[in-house]
C-alpha cells in the first residue's frame, strides 16, 4: 500500500508550497497531497509585517487559493484538515476520523507563537500575527482603534513597530530584552535602530516585564514592573516562535529544538522528512526564508531519486525596518569572539571576529548596508 501511496507534505506555508512545487519541476508523475490545518492560500509570510504601511487586507496578500495551488502542482490540496496522529510502521496519517497511507512523508508544520499567560483571558485584545488568518483578525480587532501595545522588542515586535507606525498608529514596545534584537545585534546598533523607530514616533520600554495587563471596554491597561502604566487600545504579543514538533515526538521521531532531520532532511524514520521552521537540520533551527527555500530544492532532489544534502552558505537577513535600513548575518551559536563597530550616527558597520580572525557575522545600518555582498563573500558557510 504504502509504495503506490502518494508523497504526503503536511503544511501548506512557504515550506510546503515551494517544496511541491520545486518536486514537480522534477517529477510530474508521482502522486502528491498537501494536507493544511488552515484555507491553503499561498502568500509570502514577510510580507505580513508590510502590510499595515501598504494598507492591505489579508486577502490582498494572498496570492492563490487552495484550488489554484493544487492546479499549479498537480496536486490534491486538503485544507482545514488537521493532522492528529502519524504511524510511522504503517506509513500512515490519522486526518479526522479517516487514515490516509503516505509512502513519503514531509513535515512542514512551521512554528507556533509563544503565547503570554493573558492571552486566554483578554482574547481579541492581545493577538499575535503568525498566518494569513491571523494577520486579517488583527486587522479587524484594529477597527476604531489608535494605540497598540506591542510585546517582544526582537525582529517580529520591531517590524510591526515600524508598518503599525507608518500605517497611522502609535506604537509602544515593551520587552524584557536590555536592547532591540539582542539575539541578532550588538548594543551600539541596536540602539541606532530604536532611535529612528523613536523618530516615527514609537515608544519603548525596555528591560521592563509586564506585572499586569487587564481591559476595559474601550482600553488596555499594562503595569510594567517599573511602576509605570502604559494605556493602550489593542495588543500584539510578539515574544517569539517554537518549532511544532508535538506530533512528531507522538510519533515516536527524534525531536529536539526542532524535529531533527540530517543533511537530506531526513528524521530518525527513513520515510519521514522536515523542513523549515519545524525543522531542526544538522543542529540548525533556522526560521528564515533563504534558508527554507534551499532546503526546499534539495529535498525535491531526494524525493525525486537523487539524494541530495543541504548546504547553507551565509544568508545575511534583510529586516523590514525601513525607518533605519538593517542587513544583518549573526553568529552561529557557540561560535565565539568579540563585535568591531564603525561608522556613525545611523550608519553603522558591526563585523564578528572570531579569535583567529576570521569573520563570522556582521550588522550594518543605514549607507552601510551597501557593504552586504562583500562582507557576505567572507563569511564560512553554515552548513557544508
Amino acid at each position: 500500500m504504502a509504495d503506490t501511496a502518494p508523497l504526503v507534505i503536511v503544511g501548506t506555508g512557504l515550506a510546503g508550497y515551494n517544496l511541491a512545487k520545486e518536486f514537480r519541476k522534477l517529477d510530474n508523475q508521482r502522486p502528491m497531497l498537501l494536507v493544511s490545518a488552515d484555507d491553503g492560500r499561498f502568500y509570502s509570510k514577510p510580507l505580513l509585517s508590510t502590510g499595515f504601511a501598504k494598507g492591505k487586507e489579508a486577502d490582498e496578500l494572498a496570492m492563490q487559493d487552495a484550488a489554484a495551488m493544487a492546479a499549479q502542482i498537480g496536486a490534491e490540496v486538503l485544507t482545514g484538515v488537521p493532522v492528529s496522529a502519524i504511524d510511522p510502521a504503517e506509513r500512515t496519517l490519522t486526518l479526522g476520523d479517516r487514515e490516509q497511507a503516505y509512502s513519503d512523508l514531509v513535515l512542514a508544520l512551521g512554528a507556533e507563537v509563544r503565547a503570554l499567560p493573558w492571552r486566554e483571558q483578554l482574547g481579541e485584545r492581545l493577538l499575535s500575527i503568525n498566518d494569513l488568518t491571523d494577520y486579517g483578525r488583527f486587522r479587524a480587532a484594529l477597527a476604531g482603534r489608535k494605540k497598540v501595545l506591542i510585546i517582544g522588542a526582537g525582529l517580529i515586535g520591531c517590524e510591526f513597530a515600524n508598518d503599525l507606525s507608518l500605517g497611522g498608529f502609535e506604537v509602544t514596545v515593551v520587552a524584557t530584552d536590555p536592547w532591540l534584537m539582542p539575539q541578532l545585534l550588538p548594543e551600539p546598533v541596536a540602539a541606532a535602530v530604536q532611535r529612528r523607530l523613536e523618530a516615527l514616533g514609537v515608544t519603548f520600554h525596555l528591560g521592563c516585564g509586564i506585572r499586569e495587563l487587564a481591559a476595559s471596554d474601550d482600553a488596555l491597561l499594562a503595569l510594567l514592573d517599573d511602576g509605570s502604566e502604559v494605556h493602550a487600545d489593542q495588543g500584539l504579543s510578539a515574544i517569539g516562535l517554537a518549532p511544532r514538533t508535538d506530533l512528531a515526538a507522538a510519533a515516536g521521531l527524534s525531536v529536539g529544538r526542532g524535529v531533527l532531520v540530517d543533511a537530506q532532511l531526513r528524521s530518525s524514520d527513513p520515510h519521514i522528512y522536515a523542513l523549515g521552521d519545524c525543522a531542526e537540520v544538522a543542529g540548525l533551527n533556522l526560521m528564515y526564508v533563504m534558508p527554507l527555500m534551499t532546503s526546499a530544492r534539495a529535498l525535491a532532489k531526494t524525493l525525486a531519486g537523487t539524494p541530495a544534502a543541504v548546504s547553507y552558505p551565509a544568508m545575511p537577513i534583510m529586516v523590514k525596518t525601513p525607518a533605519c535600513p538593517l542587513v544583518v548575518s549573526p553568529p552561529l551559536a557557540g561560535v565565539s569572539g568579540e563585535w568591531q563597530i564603525s561608522g556613525e550616527g545611523e550608519d553603522l558597520r558591526a563585523v564578528f571576529i572570531d579569535q583567529t580572525g576570521q569573520l563570522q557575522g556582521f550588522a550594518l545600518t543605514g549607507a552601510a548596508v551597501s557593504e552586504k555582498a562583500l562582507l557576505t563573500r567572507e563569511l564560512p558557510a553554515w552548513l557544508s
